[in-house]
């Protein structure tokens, strides 16, 4: 597709929303192109698990798979850049890349997934999405049994550890500090054998990612395999700004059940505008907002 053309959607973003929508789009009969910088949050993960056909594939074979088969669709285009600018006029939007192209579309879809904030930990960086994990249900059978622990403090270290517990007998929750538990949470993880250790961690010591040991600020050293651990994140690049997209109080775009955002035009699907970080879900919710935005496009034009 030649920039300055009009395409019915521009989706921003390439990975499992993003090409899911283009996916449903292309069928759709829809023009759409797809603009990807190339840099999902979950490359540095060997295998992604609990997808229904692809369980234990890695991230870039589905994303691989999934170009592949868009090439079945002639409307569908893939261009591989950073959208650096984006505006909505009075009657379609432009998006500006980084190699200096300009694009119009009718409806917008952000499928631009999120920006973990990683602690500034020795080997914490390295073993995310290998041994340091975010979500039981994506990982949390191949380490079962395993020595886990859970880094977390409060109601939100209560609620992991407890979502963990029974994926191994052998838990601990590292406060990383003070335990600001209250006195019934802590009663009820020690009744389940979970040990609570409140000294600082210093270090992850690892092979290649893969955790062996935390190291504590008194000199101990607890043998891990696994360690789970919920980030901060951020919205990746400021599009959600330009375009004036309301936000909700944890930080998500904020869209309803189809994806449509504040703004007229624009929706949303995937890690960005939901929780539920799972590639099923964000697989689910980009074909739901494309139904959306095709079922937008025909009531415009009637």
């Amino acid at each position: 597709m030649e920039p300055d053309s009009i395409v019915d959607v521009v989706i921003v973003g390439g990975s499992t929303a993003g090409l899911s929508a283009a996916l449903t789009l292309g069928r759709a009969l829809r023009r759409v192109l797809v603009l990807d910088a190339g840099h999902p949050c979950n490359r540095q993960t060997p295998h992604s698990h609990n997808f229904f056909t692809r369980d234990g594939e890695t991230p870039a074979q589905l994303l691989a798979l999934g170009r592949a088969q868009l090439q079945a669709y002639p409307t569908v285009a893939l261009h591989t850049a950073s959208v650096v600018q984006a505006q909505k006029n009075a009657a379609d939007f432009e998006l500006t890349t980084d190699d200096g192209r300009t694009f119009r579309s009718k409806r917008v879809l952000l499928a631009t997934g999120l920006q973990d904030q990683l602690p500034d930990l020795p080997g914490f960086a390295e073993c995310w999405g290998i041994s340091v994990l975010h979500c039981p249900y994506c990982h949390g059978f191949e380490v079962h049994g395993q020595s886990l622990g859970v880094l977390g403090n409060g109601d939100v270290g209560f609620e992991f550890a407890r979502l963990i517990q029974h994926w191994t007998p052998d838990l601990r929750l590292f406060t990383d500090g003070p335990s600001t538990l209250s006195a019934e949470q802590t009663r009820q993880l020690q009744a389940h054998s979970i040990r609570i250790i409140e000294t600082p961690l210093t270090e992850m010591e690892h092979e290649a990612g893969q955790l062996h040991h935390l190291r504590l600020a008194d000199g101990t050293r607890e043998p891990l395999n696994a360690l789970y651990a919920r980030v901060p994140f951020t919205l990746p690049g400021t599009l959600h700004q330009q375009l004036g997209c309301a936000l909700t109080e944890q930080g998500f775009i904020k869209a309803d059940e189809v994806g449509r955002t504040s703004v007229e035009g624009v929706s949303a699907a995937g890690d960005n505008s939901s929780p539920m970080r799972q590639l099923a879900m964000a697989a689910a919710n980009g074909s739901k907002a494309a139904a959306f935005l095709n079922n937008n496009l025909i009531e415009t034009a009637f």
